[in-house]
C-alpha cells in the first residue's frame, strides 16, 4: 500500500467534502433570501388588494 497516495487521496477527498459544504451553505443562504423576498411580495400585493378598484381603469382621450 503505497502512504503517499493514500495521503493525496484523502486530502482530495477532504478539500471536496470542504467545497460541497460552502456550496450547501451559499444555496440555503440564497433560499433564505428568495423566500424573504417572496414575502416580502405577498405582503405588497396583499396591500394593493385592500384597494382593488385603484389602478383598474385608464381613462385616455385623444
Amino acid at each position: 500500500m503505497d502512504i503517499a497516495a493514500l495521503s493525496m487521496s484523502m486530502a482530495q477527498t477532504d478539500v471536496m467534502n470542504s467545497v460541497g459544504i460552502a456550496m450547501l451553505d451559499k444555496s440555503l443562504d440564497l433560499t433564505a433570501k428568495l423566500g424573504d423576498n417572496l414575502t416580502a411580495m405577498i405582503d405588497h400585493s396583499m396591500e394593493l388588494s385592500v384597494n382593488p378598484h385603484i389602478g383598474a381603469n385608464i381613462d385616455i382621450s385623444i
